[in-house]
C-alpha cells in the first residue's frame, strides 16, 4: 500500500520546502531514539518521507506515481542508526557506503543538545518562539487584486524596557561565567567503554553566553513581556482557499534571546452568491427571457471587477456557455489570467396573458 508522506510529517499536500523542512525538524526532535518520546521505528518513516517530500523532484514523483516509484527512501541500502548518527556527526556513509541527503537541513540544530555536535548558530543553541496560527476570511472579489489585512495579536514581544537584552538599561552586562560565554557546557563522564562527553546548552544563561549584571525590572531578565501587537498581512492576487502565508519571525518572541516563531495566516475564501471558482475560471449563471433565446440580442452581464456587455446569437439553448477571456482569477504570482464562462440558462414565464399564448400558439 501507498504510504501518505504528507500525512506522515502532518503537514498538507500544498505545504512549500520551508514548512516540510520545519515539519521534520519538529518530529525529528521527537522521535529521536534517543529521547525519552523516542521511536526508533517512527523516526525511520518521518526519514523516508522526508526522503522523498524534501527534494522537490522526488516529490513532484511522489505526487504523480506514490510511494511505489524508484527511490531510495529513509534508512534504506542498509544504512541503520549508527550509520545515521555517524554522517549527522560529519562522519561520512555508513558500513554500505549509504547516505542520507537532507537537502540542507542542519542536523547540528536539531540534535546539538543531545550528542554534543552542531548546535545551531556559533555552535550554541537556545529556545526559539513558539509559532502562531490565524484564519483569514476574504471575499471572492478580494482575491483579483490582492488585499492587505492588518490583524492585533495578543502575543509575547521583546521587552521594550530593555530592548530584549535582558538587562536593566544602563547596567553591564558580561560573559556568562558558567560557560565562559560559550553558550554551552560540556562534561565528560568516564565509563567502562572509555570517555563519554557530552555538550548541553547552558542553564545559566539559556544559551545566550551573556548574563545581565542587574536583570530587567520589567521582565526580570527574560527579554521579553506580553503585549497587543498590530501586524501587517499582505494576501497576493490569486491565492487559492485553505493557502497557508508564512510571515518569518513575526511568531512569538523567544525569552533569552532566542528566535522568534512564526506566523502562519491561513486563508479561507468565502463563497459567493452568484460566481463559482474552478482554479483559474470562473463561472457564473445567467437567466434570459425565451423570447431573448430565440431572438438573440445583447444582455450586460456583471463580471468581478465591472459590467460587460454580452452578444446572445439567435436560437441560443439552455445551458449554452459563452466565455469572457481574461476574465477569470490571476495566476498566482504570475501575469496571466483564465477565463469566465457565463452558463445561460432560459426563464420560461409561469402565466402568459391571452395575447402571449395566442401568439405562441399560432407560432406552434
Amino acid at each position: 500500500m501507498s504510504k501518505d508522506y504528507y500525512k506522515i510529517l502532518n503537514v498538507e499536500k500544498g505545504a512549500d520546502q520551508d514548512e516540510i523542512k520545519r515539519a521534520f525538524r519538529k518530529l525529528a526532535h521527537k522521535y529521536h531514539p534517543d529521547k525519552e518520546t523516542g521511536d526508533e521505528a517512527k523516526f525511520k518513516e518521518i526519514n523516508e518521507a522526508y526522503q522523498v517530500l524534501g527534494k522537490p523532484e522526488k516529490r513532484k514523483q511522489y505526487d504523480q506515481f506514490g510511494s511505489s516509484f524508484d527511490q531510495m527512501g529513509g534508512f534504506g541500502g542498509g544504512m541503520n542508526w549508527s550509520d545515521f548518527m555517524s554522517q549527522a556527526r560529519g562522519g561520512g556513509g555508513g558500513a554500505n557506503g549509504a547516505k542520507f541527503d537532507f537537502g540542507g537541513l542542519d542536523l547540528g540544530d536539531i540534535f546539538g543538545d543531545m550528542f554534543g555536535f552542531g548546535g545551531g548558530r556559533n555552535g550554541r543553541s537556545r529556545g526559539g518562539g513558539e509559532d502562531i496560527q490565524v484564519d483569514f476570511e476574504i471575499g471572492l472579489k478580494d482575491v483579483i487584486n490582492g488585499i492587505k489585512k492588518e490583524v492585533e495579536l495578543y502575543k509575547t514581544v521583546k521587552c521594550e524596557h530593555c530592548h530584549g537584552n535582558m538587562a536593566e538599561p544602563g547596567t553591564p552586562i558580561n560573559a556568562c561565567s558558567t560557560c565562559n560565554g560559550q553558550g554551552r557546557v560540556t562534561r565528560v563522564q568516564q565509563t567502562m567503554l572509555g570517555a563519554f562527553q557530552s555538550s548541553s546548552t547552558c542553564t545559566d544563561c539559556h544559551g545566550s553566553g551573556k548574563k545581565a549584571e542587574t536583570p530587567c525590572s520589567k521582565c526580570s531578565g527574560q527579554g521579553v513581556t506580553k503585549k497587543k501587537e498590530k501586524i501587517n498581512i499582505e494576501i497576493p492576487a490569486g491565492i487559492e482557499d485553505g493557502s497557508t502565508l508564512r510571515l518569518t519571525g513575526k511568531g512569538n518572541a523567544a525569552p533569552f534571546g532566542g528566535e522568534a516563531g512564526d506566523l502562519y495566516v491561513r486563508v479561507r475564501i468565502r463563497s459567493d452568491k452568484v460566481f463559482q471558482r474552478h482554479g483559474k475560471d470562473i463561472y457564473m449563471q445567467n437567466n434570459i427571457s425565451f423570447v431573448e433565446a430565440a431572438l438573440g440580442g445583447e444582455i450586460d452581464v456583471g463580471t468581478l471587477e465591472s459590467e460587460v456587455s454580452l452578444k446572445i446569437p439567435a436560437g441560443t439553448q439552455p445551458g449554452t456557455k459563452f466565455r469572457l477571456k481574461g476574465k477569470g482569477m490571476p495566476q498566482l504570482h504570475g501575469s496571466t489570467r483564465g477565463d469566465m464562462y457565463v452558463v445561460i440558462e432560459v426563464a420560461v414565464p409561469k402565466k402568459l396573458s391571452r395575447k402571449q399564448r395566442k401568439l405562441l400558439e399560432d407560432f406552434e
